[in-house]
């Protein structure tokens, strides 16, 4: 029976909050195998004299454990 983890990670762009999920999976993906979902829990933005200087996502990342490599 497969077993899904599910890990919390915050990553940011300085152009969209698109931007910002994709780092977050292209980050994670460095060390996590077999990502099935990105579920996004929420969304900032960073402000400084009166204009957004960057775009911040709080991802809940699921993937499944490789029982194999046990």
């Amino acid at each position: 029976m497969p077993v899904v983890k599910v890990i919390e990670v915050i990553a940011s762009s300085e152009t969209s909050f698109d931007d910002a999920v994709k780092n977050a999976v292209a980050e994670v993906s460095k060390t996590v195998h077999d990502i099935d979902s990105v579920y996004v829990k929420g969304q900032k933005v960073h402000v400084k004299d009166g204009q957004i200087i960057s775009y911040g996502a709080i991802c809940k990342v699921s993937f499944r454990v490789d029982e194999s490599r046990e």
